[in-house]
């Protein structure tokens, strides 16, 4: 029960389905379709790191060819749901394992049925595999005909992408082989069949399919087994792409279906040996909160070492395939904890485009480096500056997410820097982090206004987390970030000082160090970071905040006239009220609760939580983490609920204006982890040691977890009254 979820076929769910029941390896992504379903039920298999744009539409990830195109007919009967009302159906996800299966029950004429059952899994052991297995059975003599094939008509959003398709048929062996529209990237699908039974077949060739057509008879006593092994290669990892795909489809039709399954399955163990996380008296959150791991785990790239996750899995090509800040603050944290290699990974990604941020702060006029708000391969920022289109009049909105949103700096050298806390490894500073630092600090010193009449530096014109409220002054968490910021580029120069001179002096010049270190200390010293209210110890969220209507998000919501308007902009309902999009004041608090005193944290979270919308699924998680930290676990739960949950229940946004923004969440499945570390079990790591404030749930009996820090796996036991933290294992 609690490693699996499943679902009765409904039409109106397709879309949804196709997030809940994703399939991922990190190489790519098989959204979670049924095997008859095609790009007008957004079958897609997506993946990482290759982009293409179509003239002058928005650039995204590429969805590859569809190796597991399936169509199972009976007598002449299509048993496609689309066609035929099944008598059973089942749509099921094992996330144990990573294994996407359905079982389907027609019946035929005469009494007959026919009983089929697919399972289709993309391998931990080889990224570029992907393998499925048919099992049909019937009650009579029945003739059937499969149809297994290569789809190319791909599901597009701002396609299409592929085109110079050229087929590859060698009897049960089939290959697609393609090109990217913009860089000519090469790709190849190939695909193998084996049957249990004798057979007849027709390979039926077009444009952008090859399927081959399998004539069969079965009988009652003997079921049909057919197995398919099938494998993708693109030419970012090499140009012999026909070869490779090959060569991994081979492989795995030699090992066989189980043995190809059990090696799959294997991976998975390794992973879920420091990952999981046992929750006792709580049925419904152990199943969540295993079914977040299991994205998280499913999206890490471990077959490269500078890769990231974007904002949308691998579910497809919503929000361009793009990777947010949401991967810092709110993957990030799991990987580093339990799987310190994958998590070097996303950060060498921004080491990689640090050129890309360069030229970006150059563009505007500044110093340092501006990170992309949606990087796409080598820094470049995806952003639209029409990212929102107005559903009353179909044009689209000017938005400032690109120009303003310079948070996401901070949370790059927030990584980095507890990547380096957290492992010790303090050579990443050598091999480009620390370079990373620094032009982000040069940034934000470089973007600031000193002011002579108030005495202070401040960073004006600016977004917050709260994207409701565009090009606001002196916003807390971000001037919060840019100052942490810049105290860590300062002991960058120390670091480098010591231990790498040579470097330090490839930077900056003897002089420009020097005036860097003395203007760097004064900003840190001097930047405005608003302070409480004395009276009723909340902070405001930036200046002028408390001067806007105070007014509840019900009734700022009943002020919309169409259901899919944008609340934020220049001229959304929320943009003159104090309901802001999602935790921003909560979102600093959580993350640096040990810097506030607790009358604070709590009056905070009491004063936004009721004036916030909740319109990112980055927010729930922040608001169950700053009330665990405050004592009231209960309060947490429904937000952790619906963090963990938000890709099983489907409530999520849709569209922001007329654009599709569905897909799954990582980030909420990353902030559950979080609520359940830092939350619940109150864990803090300061130096060497680890401290433990749990608060669990009224409800909940005992909760188990690992966390890693300085290459020792550490084993948290937390029940009513008793918590322990043991040493299990060094690396």
């Amino acid at each position: 029960m609690t490693w699996t979820i499943s679902e009765t076929y409904e039409a109106d769910k397709i879309s949804q389905n196709g997030n809940k029941f994703l399939i991922a390896n990190g190489f790519m992504g098989y959204r979670g379709t049924l095997e008859e379903f095609g790009k007008e039920q957004f079958c897609a298999v997506n993946l990482l790191g290759i982009y293409d744009q179509v003239g002058a539409q928005w650039r995204e990830p590429i969805n590859a060819p569809n190796p597991f195109a399936i169509q199972l007919f009976a007598e002449s009967q299509s048993l496609s749901v689309l066609d035929t009302v099944p008598i059973e159906h089942q749509q099921q996800l094992d996330f144990r394992y990573g294994i996407h299966k359905r079982h389907t029950v027609c019946a035929l004429a005469d009494g007959n049925q026919i009983d089929y059952q697919i399972e289709r899994f993309m391998s931990m052991d080889d990224v570029h595999s992907l393998n499925a297995q048919i099992k049909i059975s019937v009650l009579k003599e029945t003739k059937i005909v499969l149809k297994v094939g290569i789809d190319g008509d791909v599901w597009d959003i701002n396609g299409p992408h592929l085109e110079n398709f050229q087929m590859e048929d060698e009897g049960l062996y089939s290959a697609l082989h393609v090109q990217t529209h913009e860089q000519h990237c090469p790709m190849s699908v190939g695909q193998q069949i084996a049957l249990s039974h004798h057979y007849q077949s027709k390979k039926v060739v077009s444009e952008q399919q090859i399927v081959n057509e399998l004539a069969v008879t079965i009988l009652p006593d003997q079921p049909l087994v057919v197995d398919v092994y099938a494998a993708i290669v693109h030419g970012r990892e090499s140009y012999q792409t026909a070869a490779c795909v090959k060569q991994s489809v081979v492989a795995s039709a030699f090992k066989g279906y189980e043995k190809t399954l059990h090696a799959h399955q294997n991976k998975w163990d390794e992973l879920w040996k420091n990952a999981d996380v046992e929750v006792e008296g709580d049925p419904e959150a152990q199943r969540a909160i295993r079914y977040s791991i299991y994205h998280l785990l499913s999206l890490g790239p471990r077959h490269a070492q500078n890769l990231s996750i974007p904002a949308r899995g691998l579910s497809g090509q919503t929000y361009k395939g793009a990777v947010f800040w949401d991967t810092e603050m709110f993957l990030f944290p799991f990987f580093l904890r339990t799987e310190p290699a994958v998590a070097k990974a996303l950060l060498n990604y921004r080491v990689e485009t640090l050129p890309g941020a360069l030229k970006k702060a150059a563009m505007y006029g500044y110093e340092g480096a501006f990170y992309a708000w949606e990087s796409q391969e080598g820094g470049y920022d995806a952003t639209s500056d029409y990212n929102v289109t107005d559903v009353f009049t179909d044009r689209p909105m000017r938005t400032y997410f690109k120009d303003k949103q310079i948070h996401i700096n901070g949370a790059i050298v927030h990584a980095i820097w507890s990547y380096i806390q957290g492992t010790g490894d303090d050579s990443f500073l050598l091999s480009g982090a620390g370079e990373v630092i620094l032009a982000c600090a040069e940034f934000y010193v470089s973007y600031s206004f000193f002011k002579p009449q108030k005495n202070r530096y401040e960073l004006l014109d600016v977004i917050g987390p709260d994207e409701y409220h565009e090009r606001v002054n002196n916003n807390l968490y971000t001037n919060f970030m840019a100052k942490q910021t810049v105290e860590i580029g300062l002991k960058v120069i120390q670091y480098y000082e010591k231990n790498a001179p040579k470097k330090l002096a490839a930077y900056f010049s003897i002089n420009d160090k020097e005036h860097t270190k003395t203007l760097w200390q004064d900003f840190a010293k001097r930047l405005y970071i608003p302070q409480m209210n004395e009276a009723t110890q909340v902070i405001e969220q930036f200046d002028g905040y408390f001067d806007l209507e105070d007014v509840a998000v019900d009734t700022v919501a009943s002020r919309l006239l169409h259901p899919r308007e944008y609340w934020g902009g220049a001229y959304g309902v929320a943009a003159d009220t104090q309901v802001i999009k999602q935790a921003d004041v909560v979102l600093l608090l959580a993350l640096f609760s040990q810097t506030f005193p607790q009358s604070t944290l709590e009056q905070n979270w009491q004063y936004y939580e009721k004036r916030t919308e909740h319109g990112s699924s980055l927010s729930a998680c922040m608001y169950a983490i700053l009330a665990s930290k405050i004592g009231k676990a209960d309060w947490a739960y429904p937000y952790f609920m619906k963090s963990a949950t938000i890709d099983i229940s489907g409530e999520s946004k849709q569209f922001a204006g007329n654009i599709y923004i569905g897909g799954t969440h990582p980030a909420a499945s990353g902030g559950a982890w979080m609520t359940i570390v830092e939350g619940f079990a109150g864990v803090t790591i300061e130096e060497e040691k680890i401290s433990l404030d749990p608060h669990l749930p009224s409800h909940w009996q005992s909760l188990k977890f690992k966390i890693m820090h300085q290459q020792i796996c550490y084993q948290i036991d937390i029940g009513k009254d008793y918590w322990s933290c043991k040493s299990v294992e060094t690396l």
